[in-house]
């Protein structure tokens, strides 16, 4: 039978169908029954507290083949990653600097590239990463080199179409430096400084549909 799973903060579709045993995501968010989340979430990993999710049941697949050779199946699985853009301010990119990314107890040693990009496999039920890096700064005409350490918390982005997924991306961009405040007048200011950045007017300090695909673009999702 069928189960529904609700969906809880800081859930995203690879860890939730992962508790069910499915290998993949794809069986359940393509499910029939997830036809209207599908619509109203787009990305499955971009899901909000509360949503309704229907866990179809498995499919038992049988395969007949002779016992008295060796047989090769392949199982098909969409691979999770975690994918970061640095930036400096003014939109310099950090390329190729080199971090460190931990997560789920391993470290991952790479060197971002031209474009400042960090792109590393996670696990299914990794909810949490931590990403350090060096960050060269000009002081008094001297070059000082400045640790950074950021705590990325995975699955936690909520809708952009939500308040708080508004706040999110614009925090992630650099605009908008918060605690989950109920401070309008901050966020108000922290939208109307993308808009003008992003060549949208009226500057109105209001998420309209065109701000906010705009900040799906910028942000990446």
């Amino acid at each position: 039978m069928p189960k529904t799973h609700t969906v809880k903060q800081g859930e995203h579709m690879a860890g939730i169908v992962c508790q069910y045993g499915f290998e993949d995501y794809k069986p359940v968010w393509e499910d029939g029954a997830n036809a209207d989340l599908k619509g109203r979430r787009k990305n499955p990993n971009v899901l909000s507290p509360g949503d309704q999710l229907t866990i179809p049941d498995r499919e038992q697949k049988e395969y007949d083949r002779p016992t008295d050779n060796k047989h090769r199946f392949k199982l098909h699985r969409t691979a999770l990653k975690l994918r970061v853009e640095l930036e400096e301010l003014y939109g310099k990119v950090l390329g190729g600097t080199e971090y460190v990314l931990t997560t789920g107890g391993q470290c991952h040693r790479d060197t971002t590239t031209g474009a400042g990009i960090v792109e590393q496999p996670l696990g299914k039920q990794d909810i949490r990463a931590t990403l350090a890096f060096a960050e060269t700064l000009t002081v008094k005409g001297q070059a000082v080199k400045l640790e950074r350490k950021l705590d990325l918390l995975i699955g936690h982005l909520d809708p952009v179409d939500q308040r708080s997924g508004q706040e999110a991306r614009l925090a992630n961009l650099g605009y908008y430096f918060y605690e989950q405040s109920d401070d309008d007048s901050e966020f108000e200011s922290a939208v109307e400084e993308f808009q003008c950045d992003n060549g949208i007017a009226p500057v109105t300090g209001q998420c309209d549909g065109t701000t906010i695909a705009a900040l799906l673009k910028a942000h990446g999702c």
